[in-house]
């Protein structure tokens, strides 16, 4: 039976809201939030922003990049809708949600000013996060005096070193840190990139150096986290039938599964008890864990639920499709998704074998949700540093056990690679790739080869391989992994020669 929840909207994006102007450029003093969060997408609106509404909370939103993204949110005065539509333990959910508890949206790029009073907030204790998975990252250039610097965490560092002046270093005034994105113990890796700012502008804090070191170390809790939630984003299905059941046209109707998960584990200077205490989601009746290790929950989904999605996005839409559901229940790609999930990435996890099985078929059907069509497109952002998180930790587990390569991730890269090379699918419909702009420059390097020579799979596939600062970091140059280099040169070239579909069913 469906069950629908109204929105709560009163016919109007212009209803008052606590602080109306402070969603706007210039408009006033900005107003405190319990939650300060940098990122602004499809994702952190239908996961972070609704879970904050159900716990009571007000958030205050941070653009963490250049741009006008935040124009649309302020003009519906900060407010807009959730979709949540599904199975949910065997029973179809069709809700429809008004979120209210943004209360101001800044963009330091045109208010710095307004984006460092943020952090005077007495109210103010946590602070979300969701920048990709190359968000989180140490950038030496960024300085303390820029306005704002271009690294997320040294946006956060500013942030952090306003807090810690406006309180005078009051132990009690700490936030509580809770980065989303997916990569492993992402809290240990905010703050190793927030120790080195401060280290690196150790002369500009001056007197402030040595203390302010230690209250970012003590008064504020870094923790690892890691959240699950399929979030499609704008429903183009049923979109007149959703927005119907609206008051009026939303721009900023986000849709997600029911289903959601946000495993939480609490570092050295906080319990359990203590931050349950202060985020008391299970009396909201939210799926919220908060543990003293994640790495569990951390490697299972990361493993069978984005390594899939990862791989099976560019080989499905370069094969003509443009829905996760349509993927997976396909008659070629389909057994191909399958393939990864059950031979290739559920063999590298060391935990009970029944445990992984159930959970895998949970994936799955949650990849076949009959009521959200998930665009391909929507999960091929930063193609390359989500493989190297996701799927190339498992490519040389499978190596080391089985002393062959999982052909199908290999295939999965390889696809990945053709599809940054831009132009328009077979049917004609654009391949618009988006990375990490030096991501984007080498692979129109090795696709353009600069002395005008028609490029070569191997050449791609050598220079994809050999880029260990720029995407495959700790890992090296994969060109070293026995084997990686040919077989990718080969798929590469059997995509180009013979298209996806059939390199597809060669492998299968």
């Amino acid at each position: 039976m469906s069950q629908s929840i109204k929105s709560s909207t009163n016919g109007s994006f212009n209803s008052p809201v606590s602080n109306p102007s402070s969603c706007h450029k210039g408009c006033g003093k900005i107003e405190g939030a319990d939650i300060i969060q940098f990122g602004e997408g499809n994702f952190l609106r239908a996961f972070s922003e609704w879970i904050a509404q159900r716990l009571g909370f007000t958030v205050a939103i941070v653009k963490p990049r250049p741009g006008n993204s935040l124009n649309q949110l302020r003009a519906q005065n900060c407010r807009y809708h959730v979709n949540l539509r599904g199975l949910l333990q065997g029973k179809t959910l069709d809700s429809m949600e008004e979120i209210t508890c943004v209360t101001s949206a800044v963009n330091p790029y045109e208010d710095y000013d307004a984006f460092l009073a943020l952090a005077e907030a007495s109210s103010a204790r946590f602070i979300v996060s969701n920048t990709t998975e190359a968000g989180i990252a140490f950038d030496p250039s960024c300085r303390l005096d820029d306005t704002p610097p271009a690294s997320f965490p040294a946006k956060l560092t500013q942030l952090l070193y306003h807090r810690f002046q406006t309180f005078g270093g009051d132990d009690s005034k700490g936030f509580v840190i809770l980065p989303c994105e997916l990569i492993f113990h992402n809290g240990q890796a905010l703050k190793t990139c927030v120790m080195q700012y401060v280290d690196l502008w150790k002369e500009g804090l001056g007197k402030d150096y040595e203390a302010f070191r230690d209250w970012v170390g003590n008064a504020c809790c870094f923790c690892t986290t890691l959240v699950d939630r399929i979030v499609p984003g704008y429903p183009e299905k049923d979109l007149g039938m959703l927005q119907s059941r609206l008051p009026q046209h939303d721009p900023l109707l986000v849709q997600a599964e029911p289903y959601h998960l946000w495993v939480i584990e609490v570092p050295g200077n906080m319990t359990i008890e203590q931050l349950s205490a202060e985020l008391p989601a299970a009396k909201a009746g939210l799926n919220v864990v908060i543990t003293h290790d994640e790495s569990p929950y951390h490697e299972r989904k990361v493993t069978l639920l984005n390594g899939p999605h990862t791989v099976l996005s560019p080989v499905a839409f370069l094969s003509g499709l443009d829905i996760v559901r349509d993927a997976c229940q396909h008659e070629v790609i389909g057994p191909f998704v399958r393939r990864i999930m059950y031979e290739e990435l559920l063999p590298t996890l060391d935990l009970p074998e029944d445990e992984l099985l159930q959970f895998a078929a949970d994936v799955m059907e949650r990849f076949c949700n009959p009521f959200v069509d998930h665009q391909l497109t929507s999960i091929m952002l930063n193609s390359f540093p989500k493989f190297q998180t996701r799927d190339l930790p498992a490519l040389k587990i499978y190596l080391d056990r089985r002393g062959q390569l999982p052909k199908g991730i290999v295939l999965g890269l390889a696809a990945i690679c053709v599809y940054y090379r831009g132009g328009q699918r077979a049917d004609g419909k654009p391949v618009c790739p988006n990375d990490n702009p030096q991501i984007m420059k080498l692979l129109h390097d090795l696709w353009n080869n600069g002395n005008g020579d028609k490029p070569t799979p191997r050449v791609v596939a050598e220079g994809v391989l050999a880029a260990k600062e720029l995407i495959w970091h700790e890992h090296g140059n994969l060109n070293s992994i026995p084997g990686l280099t040919d077989l990718l040169a080969r798929y590469i070239s059997s995509i180009l020669d013979n298209g996806m579909m059939a390199t597809v069913k060669s492998l299968c």
